[in-house]
């Protein structure tokens, strides 16, 4: 698809029968594509004006489930639609898949036809547009991190999750030979998200067994977080093609390093300058990066529930694991959980490193940018830079450990109260509390190993 006319584009591939499906697609409050695939045909005659789908999809949890306690929609309100309007600047060949191409939608209210506040993308491009109007473009890159299996994710799902292989057998962290036994599903995951026109930068091994990294060169904040689920996607479906199956869970054994998502961040003028680098201010940070950074260091607490969405997140945050503990910013140090990049470089740029793989990148970024422009709001200066193992840092400020920690955080927090609105923050704050209400009822293998006879 050419980037000035991919709608025109798609209807003469339609016409000459080289695509007959689209992929019609919102992105839920987990980060997953959800939609319905039109015949093409129907699509570019009407579907591409709007579609409709049942208005729980941002109201479920990973099962699907329908929890009460939301105030956008319910049992009582009887479940009804929302407006689908696909975004035709998205539309992009999905490679992977024969004679299918795909377009993100917004999400509108039935009625009123205006964009639904608490859809992810929603919530993103509120911020973009707070960050706009004070004159600044965010420029986003997200890390991709997951683990690969040996056996496809229909034979673990079968086993109960107990056959849980990895690909390798050792630590692969840029490991050519070992990940050169992986190319059958990373050399097409590369090579269809490039042609899907995803600037793929990269894969290589991570620090280990059966873990792996995908790049993807930074882009506008919207972008990277399309280019970020869209590549999630993509992993797990080469993944399942090639009888393998991909994990994006933040920590899936506790005696393994965890996977993350780092975000990079930088804000640039509109005629593409930036404004994070002065080469005569210390490490390069102009005073406008230094109240961005301490934005992002003062409400770190706030913004932890949208880099950590789930129980199983706040597993990962263990020292000594290249996942942070603290909530502290130092130069090019991989111990803090805010990192300084590029020093002294027009490619400076903060990269937060407390997210993990399983985060939602649209309101994981929208939360950093929240964050970010209350400290320019505020004129906020940072803290000094810290050094050495900052696992060690007892005076420095620790991450929120638990869901329930974060999920009262982001109740009180009066910064994305104002940014974000009221209703969007309570929405979330409902998820977070239907995780932990599921995590307390249920009882763990764990528990039963540990106390079955001993107890």
């Amino acid at each position: 698809m050419s980037d000035s006319q991919p709608f025109e584009d798609l209807k003469q591939q339609v016409s000459a029968g080289k695509v007959d499906t689209v992929l019609v697609c919102l992105v839920d409050m987990q980060g997953r594509l959800m939609g319905k695939r039109f015949q093409a045909t129907n699509f570019i005659e009407h579907a591409f004006e709007e579609t409709h789908c049942c208005n729980y999809l941002l109201a479920t949890d990973l099962e699907m489930a329908t929890p009460d306690g939301y105030a956008a929609t319910s049992w009582e309100s009887g479940y009804g639609d929302y407006v689908m309007k696909p975004d035709l600047n998205t539309i992009r060949p999905m490679p992977w898949l024969d004679g299918t191409v795909m377009v993100l939608c917004d999400v509108l209210d039935h009625h009123s036809h205006e964009e639904v506040p608490h859809s992810p993308r929603a919530i993103l491009k509120a911020q973009v547009r707070r960050l706009a109007d004070l004159g600044y473009v965010a420029k986003t890159a997200t890390e991709l991190e997951f683990f690969l299996f040996e056996k496809s994710v229909d034979e673990i799902r079968k086993s109960g999750f107990s056959q849980l292989e990895p690909i390798s057998g050792y630590n692969e962290d840029y490991h050519i030979l070992q990940t050169t036994k992986e190319e059958d599903v990373m050399r097409p995951l590369r090579n269809h998200l490039f042609a899907a026109g995803i600037p793929v930068e990269n894969s290589k091994g991570e620090a280990e067994a059966g873990q792996e990294e995908l790049n993807i060169r930074f882009a506008d904040a919207l972008d990277c977080a399309d280019y970020h689920s869209i590549a999630k996607h993509a992993t797990k479906e080469i993944a399942w093609q090639q009888g393998r199956a991909a994990t994006f869970l933040a920590k899936w054994d506790h005696n393994r390093v965890g996977s993350s998502s780092h975000i990079h961040q930088s804000l640039w003028t509109d005629k593409g300058e930036s404004v994070f680098f002065d080469a005569d201010a210390e490490h390069g940070m102009s005073d406008v990066m230094q109240h961005y950074v301490a934005g992002l260091i003062k409400y770190a607490p706030d913004c932890t529930y949208f880099l950590a969405p789930y129980i199983n997140s706040y597993k990962r945050f263990s020292a000594g694991t290249f996942a942070p503990t603290k909530i502290t910013w130092s130069v090019d140090n991989r111990t803090s959980g805010f990192r300084l990049c590029g020093e002294a470089s027009k490619a400076i740029r903060m990269e937060c490193r407390i997210g993990g793989s399983d985060i939602n990148p649209y309101l994981a970024i929208a939360a950093q940018l929240a964050a970010g422009i209350k400290g320019l709001q505020d004129k906020l200066k940072p803290v000094p830079a810290t050094q050495g193992d900052v696992y060690k840092r007892a005076d420095a400020k620790s991450i929120p450990p638990t869901l329930r920690e974060a999920a009262e955080t982001l109740q009180k927090s009066k910064m994305l109260r104002e940014a974000m609105g009221d209703d969007v923050v309570d929405h979330y704050v409902r998820a977070a509390r239907w995780e932990q209400e599921e995590f307390d009822r249920i009882v763990t293998s764990y528990e039963v190993a540990r106390g079955f006879e001993k107890a």
